[in-house]
């Protein structure tokens, strides 16, 4: 192995997940112990076209390092081109989505749609890698059905052409983000003589989840995605499970509030105050989660469409449930409040 797939084990990564790995949010992730980073997947198409949405997806914080650029799309000139552009941004590596479910995305032939076509698949990762210096990654999934199951050959091709590792979400594209994830096809990978390192990914939801398939199914690193979107403490939550083997307590409601006054202040940063707020209103039932007789508190919150305000309340909020031991279920719980976003 070369150092970037030596760099890869044992660690564990925040998934890709649109409308919710924004810098603001993966630098959060970083700072509560995530150790990969990835960006939304972007559009090929949106990037050649130099679409604003786009462009400002490849952004990312120095902080965030080792970071990937995720990129979809069916043709492979785009994707090349498309791969050229994410390389001048300077990430650590660029990322291929072949796995995302979405109709629109898969009908068009992109994402989990090329799980149709593997000659197709392999011909736009070709190109991706003909036209980028930096290790190019690739995350899919099991098949397109149960009829259909195709990802260790997906994963011999992948190590032929020289993609330097495969993110394997376990389940099928018709499983979408529900169902269970059959994990035992990682270890088949691995049975079959792939050598590049194989992240797993899919229904991985607590620090417990995380052992277990270290454990039993043997990947070289991890990659968590639901169950972050409530609860990034699960990165810091897992190193603690795995060094100490027991449950690290759950975040103070000091500690939460904290938290959630940095991200939002990065949110605005980001974006700018007015649509900073009003798309960081998603955000609250996670960082107040479990507080009792919070639900009047978090409406107020959404009403106010600048930041100081929001501040001065959580500020005053924290400084009078301060010492409440009872205000905030000290029982490691993150599974209460995944959302239904996908991987």
């Amino acid at each position: 192995m070369n150092e970037f797939q030596k760099s890869l084990s044992g660690k564990i990564a925040l998934a890709p997940m649109e409308d919710v790995t924004e810098p603001p949010f993966r630098l959060i992730c970083k700072r509560l112990g995530a150790d990969i980073l990835y960006t939304e997947f972007i559009s090929a198409q949106g990037l050649i076209r130099d679409a604003r949405k786009a462009i400002k997806k490849l952004f990312f914080y120095d902080e965030e390092r080792p970071v990937g650029i995720q990129i979809f799309g069916e043709d492979d000139d785009v994707m090349g081109l498309a791969a050229r552009i994410s390389e001048e941004a300077n990430p650590d590596f660029i990322d291929i989505n072949c796995g995302c479910w979405v109709k629109d995305v898969v009908m068009r032939g992109g994402g989990a749609g090329l799980l149709k076509d593997l000659p197709k698949m392999k011909s736009i990762v070709e190109t991706v890698l003909k036209n980028v210096r930096l290790p190019v990654t690739l995350k899919t999934r099991l098949g397109w059905d149960e009829n259909s199951i195709v990802i260790i050959e997906v994963a011999k091709i992948m190590e032929e052409i020289g993609v330097q590792a495969l993110t394997v979400h376990c389940r099928l594209r018709g499983q979408g983000n529900k169902g269970e994830a059959d994990w035992d096809w990682v270890k088949k990978i691995k049975d079959s003589g792939v050598e590049i390192p194989i992240i797993i990914n899919g229904n991985i939801k607590t620090p417990e989840d995380v052992k277990n398939v270290f454990d039993k199914y043997k990947p070289d690193a991890v990659m968590i995605g639901q169950a972050a979107i409530n609860n990034p403490w699960i990165f810091r939550q897992t190193k603690y499970f795995l060094e100490k083997g027991e449950l690290e307590k759950e975040p103070s409601l000091e500690e939460r509030i904290d938290v959630c006054i940095e991200h939002l202040k990065l949110a605005c940063e980001y974006k700018d105050e007015g649509y900073g707020v009003l798309e960081f209103r998603k955000h609250y039932s996670g960082y107040l989660r479990n507080v009792k007789d919070v639900s009047k508190f978090r409406l107020e919150l959404m009403q106010y469409k600048e930041y100081e305000p929001i501040e001065e309340k959580l500020l005053e909020y924290k400084e009078k449930h301060k010492y409440d031991e009872n205000e905030v279920d000290t029982v490691l719980n993150p599974l209460l409040h995944i959302s239904k976003k996908e991987e």
